[in-house]
């Protein structure tokens, strides 16, 4: 019966991995992961095994487990066996999501073999530590602890902002400074919103919902609230920051690169005594008028070279969304230099 046959032969299953990447003269690792615990384990490796697969793709091996017993095939064979290892070791503390995953290979391909879990490159926050992933992060970290004036300048997911926000909060909880003072230029990105009803506050929320996000995640809604509601959290437009003096704060300037070079001055001269501020933008997506040039590209070749002032430049490489964000980014890049870009380069 030819048709049967060939309804049978359509239903076989794929031919395994192994038959197709592996060889016998692969590289190979075998294992266990002790002590074994089964939810662990399952923590681990994910829904249906996300995680395992994951870690294939991106390291190009093949992974293969019965219970606590893994064997690794492949060239790089060694560092999934690291992988590993590492992403056990997080499954006894905290959920190992696909994201996870892909942030612990971001770090390792940064900086392989490096200690996890350096003090020096996290923020402590009420919720737990924030670690600063790969080269610039890092040294973002280190500038915004040791300058009171410091420049995050790069493209979309490269934890400017929420490092910048994470920092806020460890001063604030460590009595540092007495409030943190969260301005954005409320400039539309090539829309007419209209008027928008509400307060003061309630007009800028929507502009500035991004640092919300990250204070709700390391701080709690609550809290952020009642921070709010005493003004320790204060939200302020640019354009209201005229004439004031901010001592004792922790002051984020985000999407920078919306200012004009006036407003960029006029923020740059709010900062008082025992404060610290920090300015974050991406001078490839500006929504000033045609023709406006932007105060944070203008202030990088100002500002080059002053004491007290350190600027940090992100890249493609820098982002930490989902892979894909990266790419378009990468894309992006290839077609070319944008002609608002700072003549300065990473």
């Amino acid at each position: 019966m030819p048709g049967r046959r060939e309804r049978r032969l359509a239903r076989a299953p794929p031919p395994a991995p192994e038959a197709v990447s592996a060889s016998p003269e692969s590289p190979q690792r075998e294992f266990d992961l002790e002590p074994t615990d089964n939810a662990r384990l399952a923590n681990l490796c994910g829904p249906l095994d996300e995680n395992l697969r994951l870690l294939e793709s991106r390291l190009g091996v093949l992974v293969r487990r019965r219970g606590d017993n893994f064997r690794v095939i492949g060239e790089r064979a060694t560092d999934a066996e690291d992988m590993l290892r590492e992403l056990f070791r997080v499954a006894k503390e905290e959920e190992v999501t696909a994201e996870r995953v892909h942030l612990a290979l971001k770090d390792f391909e940064d900086a392989p073999g490096a200690a996890r879990g350096d003090g020096a490159h996290a923020v402590r926050v009420q919720r737990g530590a924030i670690r600063a992933r790969g080269t610039h992060q890092r040294e973002y970290l280190a500038q915004i602890r040791a300058r009171d004036l410091t420049f995050g300048i790069g493209p979309a997911g490269t934890g400017k902002t929420y490092l910048a926000v994470a920092c806020a909060v460890e001063a604030l909880q460590g009595d540092r400074v007495r409030r943190i003072v969260l301005v954005r230029p409320a400039v539309e990105a090539g829309e007419r919103l209209g008027f928008l009803p509400g307060d003061l506050t309630q007009k800028v929320d929507p502009y500035l919902r991004p640092m919300y996000d990250a204070l709700y995640e390391m701080m709690g809604f609550d809290r952020v609230a009642r921070f709010i509601e005493r003004n320790v959290i204060e939200v302020a437009p640019l354009a209201f920051m005229r004439g004031r003096s901010l001592n004792d704060s922790f002051i984020i300037l985000d999407e920078a690169q919306n200012t004009t070079i006036e407003q960029m001055k006029m923020f740059l001269t709010r900062i008082g005594f025992g404060s610290k501020a920090v300015v974050t933008g991406d001078v490839t997506q500006t929504d000033l008028p045609s023709g406006k040039m932007s105060g944070l590209r203008h202030v990088v070749d100002v500002l080059s070279g002053i004491e007290g002032v350190a600027f940090t430049f992100f890249d493609a490489k820098d982002v930490v969304r989902h892979p894909l964000v990266q790419r378009i980014v990468q894309a992006y890049e290839a077609q070319g230099r944008a002609p608002d870009a700072p003549s300065r380069t990473p």
